[in-house]
């Protein structure tokens, strides 16, 4: 039984180190809420992978990230972050923007261009 045990922890560690090992080989890209902008206006991405994508918000007022092109919507509290994970893409164009509020054309306007 307890060569079992050991055999079996054993291999959850050679499991969770391989985990964190992918984990880590994922790139990862920034992107912030600035001026009711994001900054930049425009992330680009390899073809093909996998990606984190962080989002800051350093506005004093809820933000969101809203793309129908990525089927994503998140609200990012007033100087919180948020990390999406998304990938692998196929190239093009992906536009994303910000909470409009009552005006769509103050919204902030960005896109994740994939080559």
């Amino acid at each position: 039984m307890a060569r079992s045990a050991l055999a079996f922890w054993i291999g959850m560690g050679i499991a969770l180190a391989a985990a964190r090992s992918a984990q880590a080989s994922e790139a990862e890209y920034s992107l912030r809420i600035r001026g009711r902008e994001f900054v930049p206006a425009e992330v680009h991405v390899p073809a093909g992978v996998k990606f984190r994508l962080v989002i800051e918000n350093l506005e004093d007022r809820q933000e969101e990230f809203d793309s129908h092109a990525l089927n994503r919507e998140k609200h990012i509290a007033p100087r919180g972050k948020v990390t999406l994970f998304l990938g692998p893409l196929p190239p093009g164009r992906y536009p994303f923007e910000g909470e409009s509020g009552a005006d769509p054309a103050t919204a902030a306007h960005g896109a994740l261009v994939v080559r």
